[in-house]
């Protein structure tokens, strides 16, 4: 019999003790559980967007990107007011010396105080000494982690013997940047290289397509098909005064790979260059 009422207290306690721990949250169970407490679903929801990579076109080369609290610009031009409504920037990519891609006037024109410069020496040696202290200069095939992303200097040349006084070899810079896992590409100015085609693991790719400056639209279908990015962007395609064919190349792009999505972002706004 005492054995009995032991058994029965001991059952009690059990349950006592379960139904104590079914009263607790799922943090206190596991501290390694985050709960937000206190917030709807469209709070959290907008916090979560809040932190996603936002790709702004500008116009031609210059783009404007925004994750957190970073802002980066590659190759501002066209003045303050191709940037007005935009956050200043926390860093400046500039591929090249060309007008297209580095403009002293709109960069002194921009609030850049904050700003770290990444850039070739080429361009480095164009830039007004008051920025020289912001520089971060990188030479093709090198690597710098900046401002939590990991920013790659790309190679960026010509390849036909016709067009190789627009952009030799280790002058310029295409950037990849690692941004929360992400590999972003911006090809800069250049032709299908192999350095291009080797790429791995982009997931948004940013290649220009002009001639006589860059390539045709058939070099820059035959790159994308072999580093096979998740999405690519036709970017700088407007040449002086023919603009290339993007939806050839999208066409291109997907009569070989249909996993591969091509996105058309309004890159001329004004349809002017």
């Amino acid at each position: 019999m005492r054995i009995f009422k032991l058994l029965i207290l001991l059952f009690v306690e059990i349950m006592a003790f379960s139904c104590k721990d079914a009263n607790k949250t799922a943090h206190e169970l596991d501290p390694s559980i985050r709960i937000e407490e206190n917030k709807s679903v469209a709070e959290i929801t907008n916090e979560r967007k809040s932190e996603d990579i936002e790709i702004i076109p500008i116009a031609h080369a210059t783009a404007v990107i925004e994750w957190k609290d970073l802002v980066i610009y590659i190759d501002p031009v066209g003045g303050a007011a191709a940037f007005e409504g935009q956050k200043n920037p926390t860093v400046i990519l500039i591929t090249d010396i060309h007008g297209d891609h580095l403009n002293v006037e709109t960069l002194n024109a921009l609030n850049t105080t904050n700003a770290t410069f990444v850039v070739p020496q080429a361009v480095a040696d164009e830039l007004p000494q008051k920025f020289n202290e912001q520089l971060v200069i990188m030479t093709n095939g090198t690597s710098k982690e900046l401002s939590e992303i990991i920013i790659e200097a790309i190679p960026m040349y010509n390849l036909r013997k016709e067009a190789l006084k627009f952009h030799e070899k280790g002058r310029g810079n295409g950037y990849v940047l690692t941004i929360d896992n992400q590999r972003i590409y911006f090809s800069g100015d250049t032709e299908d290289i192999p350095e291009m085609r080797s790429l791995k693991n982009i997931d948004k790719a940013f290649v220009c397509m002009n001639l006589p400056y860059t390539m045709t639209e058939e070099s820059a279908a035959a790159a994308v098909l072999d580093f096979k990015p998740k999405q690519v962007y036709p970017y700088h395609y407007r040449g002086k005064p023919d603009v290339s064919d993007v939806a050839k190349f999208k066409q291109l792009v997907d009569a070989g790979n249909q996993d591969i999505e091509v996105i058309q972002l309004d890159w001329y706004p004004n349809e002017e260059y």
